[in-house]
């Protein structure tokens, strides 16, 4: 089976998305959509359903690279949770820049949930803009209070 790229929508964002099977190669934020299929779970997730992402694979996570095991710690933080970059760093027995700078290139953002880490002092970064990862925090909080 072929790689398939279709997109939804989470609020004023549209969530491109590659996939095969249950594996995610690429999620990206963009203004504009794309045609084509996504993951139900994802758009489940998007249309802010409490939805568990674990039954997906992420190509970020495969491998023994740092970067890797980077990846694997930060799917393990649940649902309306957040974790710092040190605390993933001391984790995963590396450097919190280490995990700054592997968030900065998550390939599987929502699948890799990035916007679960943040900084000691704040909110921390996330492209293509931090008022997303605000968002997604947002409605894993709230539910998180349902369940």
């Amino acid at each position: 089976m072929a790689i398939v790229t279709g997109s939804c929508r989470f609020g004023l964002w549209h969530v491109h998305v590659a996939w095969q099977d249950d594996l995610v190669y690429r999620v990206r934020f963009a203004r504009a959509g794309i045609a084509g299929p996504v993951p139900e779970a994802i758009l489940r997730y998007c249309a802010g359903r409490r939805e568990d992402l674990s039954s997906l694979r992420s190509i970020a996570t495969e491998g023994e690279s740092t970067f890797a095991a980077i990846y694997r710690a930060v799917r393990a933080i649940p649902c309306g949770e957040t974790a710092t970059y040190g605390e993933i760093a001391r984790r995963v027995g590396t450097a919190p820049r280490a995990v700054g700078s592997a968030m900065a290139r998550n390939p599987t953002p929502i699948v890799v949930p990035c916007h679960r880490v943040v900084a000691k002092t704040g909110i921390g970064g996330f492209s293509p803009d931090p008022a997303i990862k605000e968002a997604l925090l947002a409605m894993e909080r709230r539910e998180k209070g349902r369940g």
